[in-house]
């Protein structure tokens, strides 16, 4: 018998690679930012860093991908688009690693990877607890409760701020240092004769 197995209301997680490395005042800048402690690591004090002229480019990078996302996911009727509110860099030295959470107050959250280390990773996680539980035979992303995947310098990952994820341990020799921001919606929410209808405005 053939079983077709349709995904319904999946989780979107998107990527794109910035294509380019990074350039010298760019790195200069996210490296020289002052941290305060974080749990499993250390995070800038800065909360707004893509709002510095060193960032100009990466920003442009980081919201020509974030449209696209929106489109592709969530493909709007009415004017609205998604406005990064706040961004920062974390920092995690050999042995740290980046606890488990997620982002409230924020729609899509994302995470660029300025310098990583072979084998690091991200992970995501499915909430809510299971009723009945079946030890599985061979994972996947039907029966898993969590799901990995790569963090490798260049590369950008974007998702739902709903969405718990974590950064594990740093198992090798250099620093991990990524860039995280929120977002939140910016325009015409919803739909007036609905009774949802909502502006929002900076």
């Amino acid at each position: 018998m053939e079983l077709n197995i349709h995904n319904l209301f999946p989780i979107a997680i998107g990527f794109a690679d910035i294509g380019r490395p990074l350039s010298s005042d760019e790195l200069s800048f996210i490296k020289n930012l002052k941290v305060r402690s974080n749990v499993g690591n250390q995070t800038s004090i800065n909360n707004f860093i893509l709002r510095n002229a060193e960032l100009t480019l990466l920003r442009s990078f980081i919201e020509d991908a974030l449209t696209n996302y929106f489109k592709l996911t969530v493909n709007p009727k009415h004017n609205v688009s998604l406005r990064v509110t706040q961004s920062w860099c974390n920092y995690s030295e050999p042995r740290q690693y980046h606890h488990k959470h997620a982002h409230p107050n924020s729609y899509i959250s994302g995470v660029f990877y300025v310098q990583t280390n072979a084998d690091d990773r991200i992970y995501f996680y499915r909430d809510g607890w299971q009723q009945i539980k079946f030890p599985p035979e061979q994972w996947n992303p039907y029966n898993s409760e969590s799901w990995w995947f790569e963090a490798t310098t260049g590369k950008l990952i974007l998702f739902p701020s709903s969405l718990t994820h974590m950064v594990p341990e740093v198992k090798g020799d250099d620093v991990r240092i990524s860039l995280s921001f929120n977002t939140f919606p910016v325009g015409v929410v919803g739909e007036e004769m609905d009774l949802t209808g909502l502006k929002l405005e900076v």
